[in-house]
């Protein structure tokens, strides 16, 4: 899988549906490339297109519950790998991590705020 449809996916999983337009512009390619991949990952059953019912005009991706459950797999499996490097440091810089996990929360939940673009 790209790192566009795995970034994809993720995003669907963390801001809910969103129209093909807003996936382009969070993802940073252009409206028919992601209607594009969009396609891709619907015929792979990970997304599905669904009618905004507050705008019957307007259809929005959303995830299927095979994309959300690769979403949960990819996420858990590099908590994994993360977990496995961090059991090999020393305990100095282990707690030198633990004391910049504020900021390093701080900085993730801004730079999700700056993918995710304007609300629907």
């Amino acid at each position: 899988m790209s790192l566009t449809s795995a970034a994809t996916l993720a995003t669907l999983d963390r801001t809910g549906p969103r129209r093909i337009t807003e996936l382009a512009v969070i993802e940073g390619v252009t409206q028919p490339a992601m209607s594009v991949l969009v396609r891709v990952m619907e015929e792979s059953g990970l997304v599905e297109r669904r009618s905004d019912t507050s705008d019957k005009r307007v259809t929005l991706v959303c995830l299927t519950e095979a994309g959300a459950s690769y979403v949960r797999e990819r996420r858990q499996a590099g908590v994994q790998a993360y977990a496995g490097l961090i059991d090999r440091l020393p305990g100095d810089e282990i707690e030198a991590l633990t004391a910049a996990l504020p900021a390093l929360l701080h900085l993730a939940a801004l730079e999700s705020q700056d993918r995710e673009g304007p609300k629907p």
